[in-house]
């Protein structure tokens, strides 16, 4: 491809977008901005030479500033010969046209062709991919630009500009980066050494040779600041020695790569040799030309791998490498893997420590110490999707806005915080905002609130003593600290008959523990029978339908890790399912269909099956039957499975009383529908006993009195409402009449 038709886009005629770097954009759209002043339709030269002038902040004005120095003339007398110039001269267009930000298209005269020629000829020179004002200021001292003569007088020669554009300090790279010269710069972010993981690094690389590293973990755990520590130390010094020094640790540029993935790279590798050459998602140069993301790099990477000129080092996930990269040779013969795994709580509280101070000025507010244990104890259990550290460095973040937009009189919606300091409450009521769970639920003073956990729950649970009790017991020795903070909070297999109860307290624990008793992730397992469905609950593999979409159970506890999970009819799942659940239960963690693992160790897992059942068919349970049930589980779970359960929960069919009382409690939800309307439902003493005579089945426990008050109950009020329209503060009484049940209102 010839320099020309490289600058020219797919509207024929117009400045490649990609081409200019963003300083040598804007000065063009100075320019542009200028030629009406001087009654110019051509953009020229010196029109832009011009804005380099006037330009503060562009490079090239630096440059012209330093030879200005060197050569003893007076830039603001350079500025006006420059501009006289400007006025003077008319430049024949080139039929090459400038997309402006205005979206006006501006004619570029043939000189200036000759300049982005020549300038991208410059860039390319070292190593650059883009045309910064510098390489276009250097194209404007060559011979044929108007420009020429004047730049060549004041000793803007071409060899001059050549030996000026070496210095990364007056032409800002954008295809390349040197960490370690932007460390010694000082400009470099301060980081966290994990002293563990650094000196398995340094290990790898002095090696005699093959030395490339690939650093594999999870998106977040820290392995580009594994990197920023590297070039940090050999900054210092104190960097591998031995076979060579490495002095540079070169990144290329995300824009680059993703402009012109091959050149970008050929420029990082040029400029790496005898350094390091640090490449982030390394897989995306890997999986040939369906999956990979720059393919016509591959081959590139793969000699500079044979050839060691530089030492790669580059980052992915672990499912990534497996899919991508494993199966090539380069690779598997030459480069070493280390594992990046999360940072524990205390780590983490140390890696924020040393954040403190840049979020401190960005926001302008003080962090107190205290808020970022908080930061990165809430983050480890709510924030579970996002590894640590990155999830606790989220939380602070947002939490610094919180009270930034607190001291915001004028804003709308201003969250209630106070001061100009982040502390602990800040944090949690961040964590409420980015998890849904309400932000009293996170406080750490949850004290009185477990204490009544057995009254709470039976507000909603009529009857089932010991099942409320043994799980109450269970959730208050977790929520203490007494557990392995890897497993669930508990883990439970309610057993019994249908109806009595076992659905509903786990809506009712969900209600307790997360104000929302939707917070419950519940799978029929009479769906799970087959071999192939355990895909469905923790995602296909790869190459599968449905590989993009995740697992039924594995993606919603990912997005909302702090829910209660229902697995139902437990026995009627594939023997392949409960080798899921053990793993669940035993390592508090599942691997999904992407590679991503899922942690459990914030949920309730509740198992309910019918095993049993017909020795749970009276009110009273002696020993004798008890023992015939367990018999039952016992011989359908494998003993390390029922090992794993914190407890096995035996309910017992409800009594006539009982269920009398779930009436109550379900006319009383009539009531609260009816509520929004302003009316009210009062139900006669005889028309209870009319609804629960209606109950058929007394064996299928209170599922039959839903079907009772919907047809009796609900679909004649319906009919009510849509006949009559009541107004506000109308009673409807429920009493029996003649022929069953009647309707009277009174004011």
């Amino acid at each position: 491809m010839s320099q020309i038709s490289a600058l020219r886009q797919a509207t024929l005629g117009t400045l490649n977008p990609d081409i200019p770097a963003p300083d040598f954009t804007q000065a063009l759209n100075d320019a542009a901005r200028s030629m009406p002043v001087y009654g110019k339709r051509v953009m020229t030269p010196e029109l832009v030479l011009l804005a380099f002038v006037r330009g503060q902040d562009y490079p090239a004005r630096q440059l012209l500033a330093q030879f200005g120095q060197e050569r003893g003339f007076s830039l603001s007398d350079f500025e006006r010969t420059v501009e006289s110039m400007a006025k003077a001269r008319d430049g024949r267009s080139a039929d090459f046209n400038f997309m402006a930000a205005d979206g006006k298209s501006v004619p570029l005269s043939d000189e200036m062709l000759v300049v982005l020629d020549e300038g991208r000829a410059i860039a390319q020179s070292v190593d650059e991919i883009y045309v910064g004002t510098t390489h276009a200021l250097g194209a404007m001292s060559q011979k044929g630009v108007s420009t020429s003569g004047l730049l060549q007088r004041h000793g803007i020669t071409p060899t001059a500009m050549t030996d000026r554009l070496v210095d990364q300090a007056l032409a800002k790279r954008l295809t390349t980066l040197d960490l370690v010269a932007e460390a010694r710069e000082g400009s470099a972010q301060p980081v966290y050494y994990r002293e563990g993981l650094l000196r398995e690094l340094l290990n790898l690389l002095s090696l005699a040779s093959d030395r490339h590293v690939i650093l594999v973990g999870p998106a977040g755990v820290g392995k580009r600041s594994l990197v920023y520590s590297l070039a940090l130390l050999i900054a210092e010094g104190q960097g591998p020695a031995q076979p060579q020094d490495l002095e540079r640790v070169v990144q290329v540029g995300e824009t680059a790569l993703l402009d012109d993935p091959a050149k970008a790279l050929q420029a990082g590798l040029r400029q790496a040799q005898g350094g390091l050459l640090f490449l982030p998602n390394i897989h995306r140069f890997f999986g040939g030309l369906g999956r990979a993301e720059f393919p016509k790099a591959t081959k590139d990477l793969q000699k500079a791998l044979l050839s060691g000129t530089a030492v790669v080092v580059g980052t992915t996930t672990e499912t990534d490498f497996n899919e991508r990269m494993a199966g090539d040779a380069a690779v598997a013969e030459l480069a070493h893997l280390l594992r990046v795994p999360e940072p524990d709580e205390r780590e983490t509280v140390a890696i924020l420590a040393v954040h403190k101070a840049r979020l401190e000025a960005d926001y302008g507010l003080a962090i107190a110490d205290s808020s970022l244990k908080a930061a990165a104890s809430l983050a480890r259990r709510y924030l579970t999707a996002t590894p640590l550290p990155a999830s606790a460095v989220q939380l602070l973040h947002r939490a610094c806005a919180l009270v930034r937009m607190g001291q915001q009189t004028h804003l709308a919606f201003r969250p209630d915080t106070d001061g100009t300091q982040v502390d602990d409450d800040d944090v949690t009521l961040a964590a409420s905002l980015m998890t849904g769970i309400p932000a009293s639920k996170l406080s750490s003073d949850e004290r009185s609130r477990y204490a009544g956990m057995v009254e709470h729950l039976h507000r909603r649970i009529v009857g089932q003593d010991e099942a409320v009790l043994a799980v109450s017991r269970a959730v208050k020795t977790a929520r203490v600290g007494l557990k392995d903070p890897k497993r669930p909070v508990g883990s439970f297999l309610f057993l019994g008959p249908t109806g009595v109860g076992k659905t509903e307290l786990a809506r009712a624990l969900a209600d307790f523990l997360f104000d929302d008793e939707e917070a419950m992730v519940a799978l029929d397992m009479s769906e799970y029978q087959q071999d192939h469905t355990i895909n469905r609950l923790i995602g296909a593999p790869p190459g599968y339908v449905g590989y993009e979409g995740g697992g039924q159970l594995t993606e919603r506890v990912r997005v909302r890790p702090y829910t209660v999970v229902l697995f139902d009819e437990v026995e009627k799942a594939h023997p392949r399912v409960l080798d899921v659940l053990l793993q669940i239960m035993e390592e508090g963690r599942l691997t999904d269909g992407q590679g991503r693992t899922v942690t459990f160790a914030e949920t309730v897992i509740i198992l309910t099956s019918n095993l049993g059942a017909e020795y749970l068919e009276t009110t009273e349970l002696s020993e004798a039957r008890r023992e015939l049930v367990m018999e039952k589980v016992k011989q359908f779970f494998r003993p390390e499975f029922l090992n794993r359960l914190d407890e096995i929960v035996l309910f017992l069919p409800l009594t006539g009383d009982q269920l009398r009382d779930i009436l109550d409690l379900m006319l009383g939800k009539e009531n609260q529908l009816l509520e929004p309307r302003g009316l009210r439902l009062e139900v006669t003493e005889a028309a209870r006993a009319w609804l629960l005579a209606q109950n058929d089945h007394p064996e299928w426990g209170a599922r039959p009195l839903r079907r009772i008050i919907r047809r009796y109950v609900r679909e004649p009020l319906a009919d009510y409402l849509l006949a009559q329209a009541p107004p506000v503060g109308t009673v409807v009484t429920l009493d029996v009449g003649p022929d069953g049940l009647s309707l009277s209102t009174s004011p």
